[in-house]
């Protein structure tokens, strides 16, 4: 799938409060990466293999992309120009050596 074809799938089930599309979506997605943190956190407190958590992490990765395409949305943008953008980002840190190391603008 293609990342607007998964976008645009998505934006079909998106049902939040119309005048609050830009915070509740942020909001959305900064509860979901939590639940990811949480799903590590407890893998490692029972010392569980990673590999028999990793499916329980995807589905909470899953509902990560499901916020950053609506989220993408709000701000204007398709989920392939935002992942354009990183990539354009990371590569020129990458050029310039500044991959490690803090901040945004390295």
């Amino acid at each position: 799938m293609e990342l607007n074809e998964y976008q645009n799938e998505a934006l079909k089930t998106a049902i939040y409060p119309k005048d609050e599309k830009f915070i509740y979506t942020v909001l959305g997605l900064v509860g979901e990466s939590g639940e990811v943190a949480e799903k590590v956190k407890k893998m490692m407190r029972d010392n569980t293999p990673q590999e028999e958590c990793y499916r329980d992490i995807a589905l909470e990765l899953g509902d990560v992309l499901w916020y950053v395409a609506n989220l993408s949305q709000e701000i204007g943008m398709s989920l392939e120009e935002v992942a354009t953008l990183n990539l354009i980002k990371v590569n020129d840190r990458v050029s310039r050596n500044t991959i490690s190391g803090s901040g945004d603008n390295r």
